[in-house]
């Protein structure tokens, strides 16, 4: 059995976000996403608009995801180590980054595949909640 693993904030949820589930679901038997918990979203100086309690309630439900549980931690070898998940799916924004290339050599030597999707073009929760303050100032 292939575990896969996810993580995202997951605000505002859009198709962006189900073409990610889906995409990898295709390539894993289990599909465990780690949804931020509010706390964390603080990281990159935003705050989520959907409560995480809602946010974690919309990803399970997904027909896709076969678990989903709390983000807390922004290492994803910390939850590798509670999960023993055996491919990692990430936002293609990553990858050969500094960070990422480093992640990368960690997991290949636990023997973790680490799978680069790319963002559904024009959609994102920044542009949706963007939008939605220049239509509420109108």
């Amino acid at each position: 059995m292939v575990i896969g693993y996810t993580t995202g904030v997951y605000d505002l949820f859009h198709i962006g976000h189900l073409n990610l589930l889906k995409n990898a679901k295709g390539l894993c038997d289990k599909l465990i996403v780690g949804v931020t918990v509010d706390e964390l979203v603080s990281y990159k100086h935003k705050k989520a608009i959907i409560p995480f309690e809602d946010r974690i309630e919309i990803v399970r439900s997904i027909k896709y995801v076969d678990a989903a549980i709390p983000q807390e931690n922004l290492d994803k070898f910390v939850m590798w180590e509670k999960l023993h998940f055996d491919v990692l799916f990430v936002g293609d924004d990553w990858y050969k980054s500094e960070r990422w290339e480093e992640l990368e050599k960690k997991f290949k030597e636990v023997g973790v595949r680490v799978i680069y999707f790319p963002y559904t073009k024009g959609v994102s929760s920044t542009i949706i909640s963007h939008s939605l303050c220049e239509l509420t100032k109108k």
